[in-house]
């Protein structure tokens, strides 16, 4: 899962830097890995700084005083295959035809086959095992086809569509043309969001894009709109160019970036994540209410597991009539567990992060309330701190169903084996995470608390639910490699490369590739991580 960000600025001299790092910040929750930014300034020169690590610690005022230009692209990242070597921290830059720099959110699933077009057909060559810099690289040759030494809108469009018959996957991207303008564009089914807005600038408009409103409330821009399904929106300073690119296909957003990626104060697709997460909340108590009196069980207390789950729960708690409580109190500098690569990682700064109250827990039965149950470490280390602090009964209620199938959509939801409720039933996932009762969100709830905000929407990607993914091309040998790099004891393996899904003996650059497949640390044939632009991160 990741953030993107665009930047055009009517005044050319200044500099973009300040308001694209402030906005990446704001979408600081979509990825704590890595970040970067690249602008464009004089005669078409791009000036680069990323690094692994968070916005603050990457962009001081020196850094960002060394992005000169008033266009940009920004990137927060956390890896859902690969490594976390800073070769792979984007966005990703070619320099031919005519200079492009591209961020990526998602997830390809036909790399493989991508892959050999590009050796083969294209001639060209990726160097990480980013899915990104493949789609950099199509998006670039299909360009290149064109052969004009200007390109206009309608060949940008060309090249964006002929990209989406050639791709599978999830992917919202923002991409910059040296001298030229920012463009956005969404796979056929907006699995990922991305939208527009735009503010009036003393000379002019301003335009961005991003991956969540709240970076255009932010930053004072207006008139928000979701980039459409199918759909490549390039802006230059002259004016704005929209088309569909792509054949028709369903629409299916994401229904996990309502129940836990996206800012509560966000709107995605038109549809509020705050009021969704409400309305789960009340769909939640209706069930719990019906599970607790089949089980002849009574709750004192309704506590919230920081932060994501608190409007749901609060909503919960008034509808059952219940005392609502803050019984955790966070250490808001430790980053979101749920995306820190690692299980031992992950189980050690749950301690750190939360602490459990024991004057809200004491001889008291608990309803704790979590937006998902994912694998398990986080409710597992929680509900033994409600223990430990007194807590006779430890009910948990889970805003979302059972999640018992690997996300293949640019979501860190790796084997199905890692998965707690995958092979469980309701009772054996309680009795794996020490909880006396586990109630969960119903699918058909959980749809129709996102949904109604906007009927328009016909149906979500519900695939870490279902196993049924809207993309088509997902096949179980593509489910076992996917689990082979994303395992977390793959990623610990930093000595070798691959590409996602790539078979054993495949053919990269005229080069037989024998090694296991592992999770790749960076650069293909240990290539030096800094090729392609400058890179000003740490530099005096």
């Amino acid at each position: 899962m990741c953030g993107i960000l665009g930047l055009l600025l009517h005044d050319p001299s200044v500099d973009a830097a300040p308001d694209i790092c402030e906005g990446l910040s704001l979408l600081q929750h979509r990825g704590q890995d890595a970040c970067g930014i690249v602008t464009c300034g004089p005669k078409g020169r791009f000036f680069q700084c990323k690094a692994n690590g968070m916005v603050r610690d990457v962009f001081d005022e020196k850094a960002i005083s060394k992005l000169i230009g008033g266009m940009g692209v920004g990137h927060v990242r956390y890896p859902t295959a690969g490594s976390s070597n800073h070769a792979e921290a984007q966005p990703f830059y070619v320099n031919s035809p005519y200079g492009i720099v591209f961020a990526h959110n998602g997830n390809l699933i036909d790399g493989p086959s991508l892959l050999q077009y590009m050796d083969a057909t294209a001639h060209r060559h990726i160097n990480t095992s980013s899915d990104s810099e493949l789609l950099l690289n199509l998006f670039a040759n299909n360009l290149q086809q064109t052969g004009k030494f200007r390109i206009n809108e309608d060949d940008i469009f060309n090249a964006i569509g002929g990209l989406m018959k050639q791709c599978t996957g999830a992917y919202a991207c923002v991409a910059m043309l040296a001298g030229f303008g920012i463009i956005a564009f969404r796979d056929p089914n907006g699995i990922r969001p991305l939208g527009v807005a735009s503010r009036r600038s003393n000379s002019g408009k301003d335009y961005l894009f991003a991956s969540e409103s709240i970076v255009a409330d932010a930053l004072g821009f207006s008139e928000w709109e979701d980039v459409k399904p199918g759909e490549a929106v390039i802006i230059t300073r002259s004016g704005v160019s929209r088309k569909r690119v792509a054949e028709h296909a369903i629409f299916a957003p994401d229904i996990f970036e309502f129940v836990y990626f996206a800012r509560p104060d966000s709107v995605l697709d038109g549809i509020s994540v705050y009021r969704s997460r409400m309305a789960m909340g009340d769909a939640l108590a209706v069930e719990v209410d019906k599970v607790l009196k089949e089980r002849g069980i009574t709750v004192d207390v309704v506590i919230p597991v920081p932060d994501t789950s608190r409007v749901a729960a609060l909503n919960l708690a008034q509808k059952l009539n219940l005392p609502y409580r803050e019984g955790f109190i966070k250490n808001r500098y430790v980053g979101r567990t749920f995306i820190m690569p690692g299980q031992q990682m992950r189980r050690k700064n749950v301690r750190r992060k939360l602490n459990a109250m024991a004057l809200e827990f004491s001889g008291k039965n608990v309803l704790l309330v979590d937006d998902s149950i994912v694998r398990g470490t986080t409710s597992k280390e929680i509900i033994q701190m409600a223990k430990d602090v007194g807590a006779k009964k430890v009910i948990v209620a889970s805003c979302a169903p059972p999640i018992r199938y690997s996300n293949v959509y640019g979501i860190d939801m790796p084997s199905r084996t890692e998965l707690v409720a995958y092979g469980r039933t309701t009772q054996e996932i309680a009795e794996a995470i020490g909880a006396d009762l586990v109630v969960f969100q119903t699918l058909p709830n959980l749809v129709a608390s996102v949904r109604q905000f906007n009927p328009s929407i016909p149906t979500f990607d519900c695939s870490v639910f279902t196993g049924e993914y809207v993309t088509g091309g997902v096949t179980e040998e593509y489910l076992h490699q996917l689990e082979l790099l994303r395992a977390d004891n793959v990623k610990k393996k930093s000595g070798a490369s691959s590409w996602e899904g790539k078979g054993e003996g495949s053919v990269v650059n005229g080069f037989h590739d024998q090694e296991t497949m592992v999770a790749s640390s960076g650069p293909i044939n240990r290539a030096d991580d800094t090729v392609g632009l400058h890179n000003t991160w740490n530099v005096s």
